[in-house]
């Protein structure tokens, strides 16, 4: 449980974590469009979203994401969740599996089973049942041999992350758990509901990797468009305890169309708190030191003697800096 408590901000390297209760600020997740995918550049896509009322839709609370929606009568069995890098999709399923595991929501589900494609990834060429698989990334689950009769949710995040094939067209339909084969096999077969029909499926992705899975896998799509107004004001003010600085930073970012429609994500925040870990973040407010470009606000620290910026970070933030007198940093994405 510690893995998904504990979250670390800033530089990595500075090896300083938070607790994920302290800081969590809902964010705003609503329904999406099915089979709909969108290549459009992800900064115009939080502009676009910042221009849709919230009170025009309805919002999904995180508890609820696998109860049935006004009108349905039963719940979804796999949910794909769509929001733009940095958006929080990550903190979501953290989030999520924290609350299960407190005791705070969804206990009615007996297995929580988070997974991400990146660690997928590094079992491209391997074997495995699925028995087999959950035993490798959750070796206390050893003694379950029938999954059939518990309720169990697996959390596969970072679909856009993904680098293998998923061949939903050509590979065999699987229905033993305990027969070996390749991962992509027991992906594909799992998320169709070939393989342990009764689990319930919950993906994120970024939108333009959302066709990587067949729509009609899919029961319900959700999108994160991250913070509300208040929820902004909610978060900076937990993550800067000193009320001034909380204050000083939320007025300047109302102060700026740009930098308001931007702090709507999460990454934004996490760029404010990588500035806070190199400087005095209320320094380079006053002085409006930002990188901007037409749709890319970003607020950076100009400081020769540590030369250091963001790195982890999505390519429309490594782009908007061009200047040879940084060198990157390391950011961590939340």
């Amino acid at each position: 449980m510690q893995k998904f408590r504990r979250v670390f901000e800033g530089i990595a390297k500075a090896g300083q974590s938070t607790d994920l209760n302290d800081f969590y600020t809902e964010l705003f997740i609503t329904e999406g469009v099915s089979g709909e995918v969108n290549k459009e550049h992800e900064v115009r896509l939080i502009e676009t979203a910042s221009r849709k009322p919230a009170k025009e839709e309805t919002p999904i609370k995180l508890e609820d994401i696998f109860k049935p929606l006004p009108g349905q009568d039963q719940p979804s069995r796999t949910i794909m969740t769509t929001g733009v890098a940095g958006i929080g999709k990550t903190v979501l399923t953290h989030k999520f599996t924290l609350d299960w595991a407190e005791g705070k929501a969804n206990q009615d589900i007996h297995f929580t089973l988070p997974i991400t494609f990146r660690e997928l990834n590094l079992l491209k060429e391997k074997e495995f049942s699925l028995m087999e698989l959950l035993h490798h990334f959750f070796i206390q689950t050893k003694g379950i041999l029938r999954y059939d009769l518990f309720q169990v949710v697996f959390i596969l995040d970072g679909l856009d992350e993904c680098r293998l094939p998923l061949d939903f067209k050509k590979n065999p339909i699987w229905t033993d758990v305990t027969k070996s084969t390749s991962v992509d096999v027991l992906l594909t077969n799992l998320i169709k509901g070939d393989l342990l029909p009764s689990a319930r499926i919950w993906i994120t992705t970024r939108p333009a990797a959302a066709n990587q899975i067949p729509a009609e896998c899919i029961g319900m799509v959700t999108e994160v468009r991250g913070f509300t107004d208040p929820q902004k004001v909610e978060y900076f003010r937990k993550r800067f305890r000193n009320e001034t600085l909380a204050s000083t930073i939320i007025s300047h970012i109302k102060k700026s169309r740009s930098l308001h429609i931007m702090s709507a994500s999460r990454m934004y925040g996490n760029i404010v708190m990588f500035l806070d870990s190199t400087a005095k973040v209320n320094e380079v407010v006053d002085k409006g030191v930002l990188i901007q470009d037409t749709f890319t606000p970003v607020m950076a620290l100009v400081n020769p003697a540590t030369k250091v910026i963001i790195s982890d970070a999505p390519p429309f933030i490594k782009n908007s800096v061009s200047s040879p007198a940084f060198c990157y940093g390391q950011l961590v994405s939340l």
